[in-house]
């Protein structure tokens, strides 16, 4: 008798390759993030924390931009060349901010990634935060 892991067979190759390849075109790690940035001649992405103004200034991933994903518009997004890719992230795992923005953005015809596991992930991670000066 096969263990409940074995019970439901794995997919086929063809199948786990497209399955997979799906998921990394529309989300990234944070461990990628991080060394992206720490690369920064060569960043070619824009980075976009999309929780409200409050929880940004209290810590966000460093070179991250704050745009709240109720503020993702096509006039905002006018600002950036059409083939920019967006990397998106918001609290965490309970939070569906990244998600509403990536929705956002694709529909405005954007490129869009999600960072998953947002500040959460970022922080289990043990990558620091930046915090924005008071004012």
């Amino acid at each position: 008798m096969p263990t409940i892991v074995r019970q439901v067979p794995a997919a086929e190759r063809r199948v786990a390759a497209a399955h997979f390849a799906g998921r990394l075109a529309l989300e990234t790690d944070c461990a990628d993030v991080a060394a992206a940035l720490a690369d920064s001649e060569a960043l070619d992405f824009v980075l976009l924390d999309v929780r409200g103004p409050k929880a940004y200034a209290a810590g966000h991933v460093p070179g991250a931009i704050n745009l709240p994903h109720a503020e993702i518009t096509a006039e905002r997004m006018a600002a950036w060349p059409a083939s920019t890719l967006f990397v998106v992230y918001c609290a965490g795992p309970h939070c569906n901010g990244a998600d509403k923005a990536g929705l956002c953005l694709a529909r405005l015809g954007r490129p869009v990634k999600l960072m998953l596991g947002g500040i959460t992930g970022w922080q289990d991670e043990g990558f620091r935060l930046a915090v924005a000066p008071s004012s």
